[in-house]
């Protein structure tokens, strides 16, 4: 696979057709170093990572958006006193409930609950590897065209903020860069992607990194 050296400007018939090219259908399908096919996670760099137990299901909405010739990628900050994630930078989404018929419904009904995002906005044109988070999480990124005006209403308990990044920034592998922590007694690596006063790291990053390498192949 050969990555486009920056990343283009992508029309919506532009993001259908690579979609489509990658998949041939809802859901895009991989194989990345250490996961299984169709696996991403943080366990990739580092199998001591990979969580023990049962995994979570849940979904997130990947959005994006129309601005004129421009598309960006809607995200979110959560707040603060949250005990999971709390400030960090997501796309919306969470735990798949029972009476959710697929991870596409429950990507959305989320993105409704936390940001006032109605369904009815949304195009669903793909879905990305499932990410296995350190966490315990096993993730389903659904990818989502977001038309008409918008009119969020963030659930304040969750959000502290909605904002979005070009698209055409998020994907540019020139604006990715690998960083590290200490957890469990170990380094810890993952992706980060700084944009102004903001830096989208861990899973948000990973997700962003796999459609990067999905809508860049040629």
């Amino acid at each position: 696979m050969t990555l486009d050296a920056a990343a283009p400007r992508l029309s919506t018939a532009d993001l259908r057709a690579r979609l489509a090219a990658a998949s041939g259908s809802i859901g895009v399908r991989r194989s990345g170093p250490g996961a299984a096919p169709g696996l991403r996670g943080d366990h990739e760099s580092d199998p001591a990572l990979q969580p023990a137990g049962p995994l979570v299901k849940a979904a997130v909405l990947v959005p994006l958006v129309e601005r004129g010739v421009d598309t960006t990628i809607l995200l979110t900050r959560r707040t603060a006193h949250l005990t999971a994630h709390a400030g960090q930078i997501s796309f919306p989404g969470g735990r798949i409930e029972p009476e959710d018929p697929s991870p596409a419904h429950g990507a959305l009904r989320e993105a409704e609950e936390e940001i006032g995002l109605p369904p009815a906005q949304v195009e669903l044109i793909g879905q990305l590897d499932t990410y296995i988070t350190r966490t315990g999480f096993e993730v389903t990124p659904v990818i989502g065209l977001v038309s008409g005006p918008l009119s969020l209403k963030p659930d304040p308990f969750e959000v502290a903020e909605v904002f979005e990044v070009p698209l055409a920034f998020a994907i540019d592998p020139r604006n990715r860069e690998r960083r590290s922590r200490e957890f469990k007694g170990g380094m810890r690596e993952f992706w980060a992607i700084p944009f102004g006063e903001y830096v989208i790291w861990g899973a948000t990053a990973g997700m962003l990194v796999n459609l990067s390498e999905v809508l860049l192949r040629r």
